[in-house]
């Protein structure tokens, strides 16, 4: 019998690994914004996705029948906000909008999650979670200001972050919405299904961009970005953040997203050839930190 230690343990990798993944997408997502838009990019996205999650993901799906149809009306908005809503958001917001807004938007969502499951959804508010929270969000804000507080007043604020935070906002609702699910739908099963819905929704959008004269210039970056974003974010990271959240709860989970930006940085040190300074150790550090007395608290 697993052990409930090894169980969360297991979790928070899982957890982890779609936090790399992710960051990897919102770096890939502003780097290609001028060769593939962004409605093409996130129906690319997921019809890859879906090809690649259909072999392993359709049985289960079809099988369950019974367990997922009764939340009907929780799935297609489960659909509508984790696959439709938040990917063409943060695509969109990432045309207009820097990297390091999109990364300090990013982390709000576990801030979202804590305050909007306390207000709205009756989960109890932690004052360890709490404490987590906000010292991993002051890690982030040593990242985002260069260890230099004064630049997060020039900031610059546009459509764009009004667009990714919204994203934020879906992003939060939907991980608050995965605890309404039977603990036995099989993960993959569900993905299945949030993906061929979400999909469905972006497919006008896609077309009506595509009818604008909106479209990739296909080359061999292009096609690589395209299989990165269709399966490492996509199917890996939504199946290990859908498992976490089941294994672990909603503001444990989404304490993780925390460490995207700690990946970030770590990210451009190694493709971009990025310096690493004493700001970025500090801030990796608070993250850490919270990620981990998010940990422990919510377990008490």
């Amino acid at each position: 019998m697993t052990s409930p230690r090894s169980y969360h343990t297991a979790a928070y990798c899982l957890l982890t690994l779609a936090a790399l993944f992710w960051a990897g997408n919102f770096v890939l997502g502003r780097a290609v914004h001028a060769s593939i838009p962004p409605l093409t990019l996130a129906f690319g996205r997921w019809l890859i996705a879906l090809a690649v999650l259909l072999p392993v993901g359709l049985k289960p799906m079809l099988a369950q029948r019974s367990l997922w149809q009764p939340h009907w009306r929780r799935i297609i908005l489960l659909a509508l906000l984790g696959i439709a809503s938040f990917n063409s958001l943060v695509y969109l917001g990432l045309q207009s909008t820097s990297a390091t807004n999109g990364v300090l938007l990013n982390s709000f969502i576990p801030i979202l999650i804590v305050l909007l499951g306390a207000l709205f959804f009756h989960l109890p508010l932690n004052r360890g979670q709490l404490a987590a929270v906000l010292l991993s969000f002051a890690g982030v804000l040593l990242l985002v200001a260069h260890g230099e507080p004064a630049r997060l007043l020039t900031l610059d604020i546009n459509h764009g972050d009004a667009l990714v935070f919204t994203a934020m906002l879906a992003w939060a609702v939907y991980t608050l919405l995965l605890r309404g699910l039977p603990a036995g739908l099989d993960r993959l099963g569900l993905l299945t299904l949030l993906v061929a819905i979400g999909l469905l929704a972006i497919l006008p959008l896609f077309l009506l961009e595509y009818a604008q004269g909106r479209r990739a210039v296909l080359n061999v970056t292009t096609l690589a970005s395209f299989a990165y974003v269709g399966t490492l974010p996509s199917v890996l990271a939504y199946h290990f953040y859908n498992q976490g959240v089941a294994r672990v709860g909603a503001a444990r989970a989404g304490s993780f997203i925390h460490l995207m930006p700690a990946f970030g940085a770590v990210l451009s040190m190694l493709l971009l050839g990025e310096a690493i300074h004493g700001y970025h150790l500090l801030g990796i550090a608070a993250i850490l930190g919270g990620v981990l007395l998010s940990a422990r608290s919510a377990g008490r």
